[in-house]
């Protein structure tokens, strides 16, 4: 295959929600599955290790020192990504043996950060098996805030894949202009939203981000059925009392730099979508249209983006 053409793979899986080694075990078996089928470049929904805090929603989790949600978050928290510690270790080393780069949604608990905070990170690992970034999600939504820290703008960079430049933004993220904007600065021509789930997330902004942007979008959800809920998790007769049948249906999808379907959004099963892109498609459509090149106005508006990665305290030894 040329360096003008990349083959992808989105894997649309639910976690072993909130088991850290099961679901670890789980991506590395789907990444298995992708390299066997070709794929160059592997996509993971947000949060996927090791899963998405819908206990929140469904537990009164606003609730101010809740014995539930003090216990759910702690055994959330005790099975969150510390990258210091090695955790992705064994993911990365896949990635080196099998020269396939990745994008993966964890839940961190960064040792920069104290080690007890929790952030939803997006990290990409290249095909020699580095980790080239760790974005942290920007803003939390909703009831996210209350169990997830925000993050910075330290991730905010792009990567050189073959001849592509990838990039990668958390759910929501994608919304936000500015964020947008700083990808687009960096030559994003694939650009990855990924989502903890369901069609109706992905299936207006997948094609407005590829028409805005000019660039392939890969939306990639995650799974997450009523049943997915393992048999010991904490206050499990709780949750299940206003749990839906289905909390996460899906929807992942890819659009061409002409915002038109590749795939349109698929639900209600997991399953890991393929395609092969042209990277040629996404020079033609920025004929008429690039938003950081001949279709900006430097002169009269820019975006200043601070990229350190915060911290509380700068030691002097």
């Amino acid at each position: 295959m040329s360096l003008s053409t990349i083959k992808v793979a989105l894997a649309q899986i639910a976690p072993v929600w909130l088991d850290h080694a099961a679901t670890l075990h789980k991506i590395l078996e789907t990444l298995k599955e992708a390299k066997t089928n070709g794929a160059e470049l592997v996509v993971f929904g947000e949060a996927l290790l090791p899963g998405y805090p819908f206990w929140l929603a469904l537990t009164d989790g606003a609730a101010w020192n809740k014995s539930v949600v003090k216990e759910l978050h702690r055994h959330y928290a005790l099975h969150a990504v510390d990258i210091d510690r090695g955790d992705l270790e064994d993911v990365c080393a896949f990635a080196k043996a099998n020269q396939i780069a990745i994008y993966l949604g964890i839940i961190e608990r960064p040792s920069d950060r104290g080690g007890h905070s929790l952030y939803a990170s997006l990290v990409y690992i290249d095909q020699n098996g580095v980790i080239q970034s760790v974005h942290r999600k920007l803003q939390p939504t909703y009831d996210e805030r209350l169990t997830w820290s925000p993050g910075d703008g330290n991730g905010l960079v792009t990567h050189k894949l073959k001849d592509f430049t990838v990039s990668g933004l958390n759910c929501w993220e994608n919304w936000m202009p500015l964020p947008r904007a700083a990808m687009y600065a960096q030559g994003t021509n694939l650009h990855v939203a990924a989502w903890p789930g369901s069609d109706h997330n992905t299936k207006d902004i997948t094609r407005f981000v590829a028409r805005e942007g000019r660039t392939y979008v890969l939306s990639v959800s995650c799974m997450m059925f009523k049943e997915d809920f393992p048999a010991g998790t904490p206050h499990l007769e709780e949750i299940l009392v206003n749990a839906p049948a289905v909390l996460a249906n899906g929807g992942s999808c890819i659009a061409g730099p002409d915002g038109e379907w590749i795939i349109e959004p698929q639900i209600g099963k997991e399953e890991i979508l393929y395609a092969t892109l042209d990277l040629n498609r996404v020079f033609e459509e920025r004929q008429n249209f690039d938003a950081a090149g001949h279709y900006s106005r430097p002169d009269v508006t820019q975006l200043n983006v601070n990229r350190e990665r915060q911290t509380t305290v700068k030691f002097k030894d």
